[in-house]
């Protein structure tokens, strides 16, 4: 008997040897991140990689896997069944993701541009120079460009026209067109106003043939235009990796953010967008630039705002309270580290 009870506690004591090193090597598998993006530089899972020697805990605690998408509706299909870790969405899809497609367990997490913030880029709608509009007003009865129906300058342009007793269909018609066309169907008369994002407004070419006839800051004020969103789900089962991952995040956002690697900086766009430098060497990361929080933090009040905006509008029936689908704790702890 006893010498059964000596082997037992053997095949016991074997089994928890075993046993212990595969649970150690579970726990220090990296945390897969796959990180949504759409326009090069302008998003930042474009040039994070670029910059692996400020990833300090890349391979550790974290692996990012930059997933390129095409707009951010399919991110919100993507996040609805798990093949997205975080997608970067503007305030309009992201309200669409909560109200209809029911991801109650969406949550805010972090900053990544904002448009109208005093002293930074606001983004512009434009009509020809020689143009006879001259107000709002003068609008009436012209064709508008928008990228797409329900876009964040697609609500800003309507917000607009509202203000001054216009509206789509009856006083106006708005006409769906990829940025890049935009100037083109300007210059052939095909529509009378379009909306200018960076970095397509800087080109000198479209400085040559238009002027700016309102900004979305006199729209609307401060957009909080695009954001970083995270399941709950995730969130919770991999803080620790996030926290690291957020801490790379921030510390490669300022030294992008830094005039002292402004050159530097500028090189990667040129390589990340395959466009010459030129092309980026005048706003990029400067003032001329749309603004980003350092810290990472969000704009909750203006967010809310531009929520309460598209309820206003018709895109979204109920609205809710944006504070509640906002968890910021991760980056505020991120950013602590780096103090």
């Amino acid at each position: 008997m006893r010498s059964w009870k000596v082997l037992s506690v053997a095949i016991v004591a074997c089994g928890l040897a075993v046993v212990a090193p595969l649970r150690e090597s579970a726990a220090q598998t990296p945390v897969k991140i796959r990180l949504a993006w759409v326009v090069p530089v302008a998003n930042w899972a474009s040039i994070l990689p670029e910059k692996p020697d400020l990833l300090h805990h890349q391979g550790k605690s974290y692996v990012l896997e930059p997933v390129r998408f095409q707009g951010t509706p399919p991110m919100i299909s993507a996040m609805a069944i798990n093949d997205l870790e975080i997608g970067n969405l503007a305030y309009s899809s992201f309200s669409l993701a909560v109200e209809n497609a029911h991801l109650s367990d969406l949550r805010i997490i972090a900053d990544e541009f904002q448009d109208g913030v005093p002293g930074n880029y606001s983004d512009e709608f434009f009509v020809a120079k020689d143009s006879p509009i001259k107000t709002v007003e003068d609008l009436k009865g012209k064709v508008l460009a928008t990228n797409a129906v329900g876009s964040a300058v697609d609500i800003a342009m309507r917000a607009m026209l509202r203000k001054h007793n216009l509206q789509d269909k009856r006083d106006v018609t708005i006409i769906e067109a990829a940025f890049p066309n935009m100037p083109a169907m300007l210059a052939e008369h095909k529509v009378d106003l379009f909306p200018g994002v960076l970095p397509f407004s800087v080109n000198p070419a479209i400085r040559g043939a238009a002027r700016t006839l309102f900004s979305q800051k006199e729209a609307v004020g401060t957009t909080q235009m695009i954001v970083w969103a995270a399941r709950s789900g995730f969130i919770d089962k991999n803080r620790a990796a996030l926290v690291d991952f957020m801490e790379d995040m921030l510390r490669a956002e300022r030294w992008f953010l830094a005039p002292a690697n402004h050159k530097a900086a500028v090189a990667i766009a040129a390589k990340v967008s395959k466009q010459p430098e030129a092309n980026f060497d005048s706003w990029l990361f400067t003032k001329q630039d749309y603004y980003r929080d350092p810290d990472g933090k969000p704009n909750l009040g203006a967010f809310q705002a531009n929520v309460d905006l598209q309820k206003k509008l018709g895109f979204i029936k109920a609205g809710f309270d944006v504070k509640k689908y906002a968890d910021l704790s991760i980056v505020e702890d991120a950013a602590k580290r780096l103090k």
